[in-house]
């Protein structure tokens, strides 16, 4: 679940127990170019307030206007849908002909979003299913396979972390990791064996796995929606958990350390019953080149190099970014860092070349 459309669950109870009329907006199917991903949610008070987006602001005010109007939702869910008609997707600015269709729910009582809310805060993993007809909902356990389904009657929406991620070390970097990572929407577990690194670790939120890294991992049953990354410098812990994380389906592998200390690592996990595809799929030095030094720029590193990854954005490896030089110039000015042509600012209105 996006941490988006968690402010906006909680925003929903917040006002409805301060006595406000609140309409819950869920993106149930999108055609064409969406700005908002199924699933993504808008909390629209009576007094026209709003938490969260279903398009970007394409089609809030118009909502906003029939809500407060008591043309929409007033009673009972309904469905709504937005650019099924030139007219409408020139008149809310929908891009690419895109269309949307959303579920608006009237909050009868906060008590079902209490329980949904106390699920999510315990990083469990839900399904909330709406009967349309009735306005009743109710809450099960989730997979981590669920997604959103409608069929016109019946919505399931799917919250808490639908993503998890497994650090293999305690220590500094991997408390910043952790906290950007919850951001991101992933249930994080840490698995260190060391007495005085488990001593200090007291994150919120984010549990601590004494066990050997390998055990930790053939335990978590690790599917598509998972990440690894090893950060500990130590072979006898960081290698074992790579060695069983590169043979699951795990979506995201890497390594901290420099590029010859992965690849004498990639030369050790050779030796034993891993393959050159599934060694190849190590990310190793983790993290994109960004220049990062320190543990929260590294943190950062490390994540955008996964949401690439999850999003499919392939980035070549082994690439080092040119760094911009400062040039002196006369007395005591200096010039602006010269930076190669494809890192030069295109000109307005200029189409932008293939990239990342």
């Amino acid at each position: 679940m996006d941490s988006v459309d968690l402010e906006v669950l909680r925003s929903a109870t917040t006002w409805f127990k301060a006595g406000h009329a609140v309409v819950l907006a869920t993106v149930v199917k999108t055609w064409g170019s969406a700005p908002r991903p199924i699933g993504a949610m808008l909390a629209i008070r009576d007094d026209g307030q709003v938490s969260g987006s279903v398009s970007g602001g394409c089609v809030e005010g118009d909502l906003i206007e029939r809500v407060h109007a008591h043309k929409l939702a007033s009673d009972k869910p309904e469905v709504a849908t937005y650019g099924v008609s030139k007219e409408q997707a020139d008149r809310f600015h929908l891009p690419c002909g895109g269309t949307l269709q959303l579920v608006l729910e009237p909050l009868k009582d906060s008590a079902g979003l209490d329980q949904l809310l106390v699920a999510i805060e315990r990083h469990e993993l839900v399904a909330r299913f709406l009967d349309l007809d009735t306005g009743q909902s109710r809450i099960e356990p989730g997979r981590w396979s669920d997604a959103l389904e409608f069929d016109g009657k019946l919505l399931k929406t799917v919250h808490g972390p639908r993503w998890r991620l497994l650090l293999i070390g305690a220590a500094q970097l991997s408390r910043y990791v952790a906290q950007m990572a919850q951001a991101l929407d992933y249930h994080v577990t840490v698995c260190d064996p060391r007495e005085e690194y488990a001593q200090a670790w007291d994150l919120p939120g984010v549990p601590l796995e004494r066990g050997y890294p390998d055990d930790v991992v053939l335990a978590m049953n690790l599917d598509a929606h998972s990440a690894v990354v090893a950060v500990t410098h130590d072979p006898k812990l960081d290698d074992v958990a790579l060695l069983e994380a590169l043979k699951s389906p795990a979506f995201y592998v890497g390594a901290l350390g420099s590029k010859a200390n992965n690849d004498k690592r990639r030369k050790r996990l050779a030796d034993f019953d891993l393959s050159a595809g599934e060694i190849s799929r190590l990310h190793g030095p983790v993290g994109l080149r960004i220049g990062s030094r320190t543990p929260p720029e590294i943190a950062v590193a490390i994540l955008a190099e996964m949401t690439a990854v999850r999003h499919g954005v392939h980035i070549p490896h082994g690439i080092e970014p040119p760094k911009a030089g400062i040039e002196a110039g006369r007395g005591d000015r200096q010039r602006e860092p010269v930076l190669p042509d494809r890192l030069r600012p295109l000109p307005l209105g200029s189409a932008k070349p293939g990239g990342r």
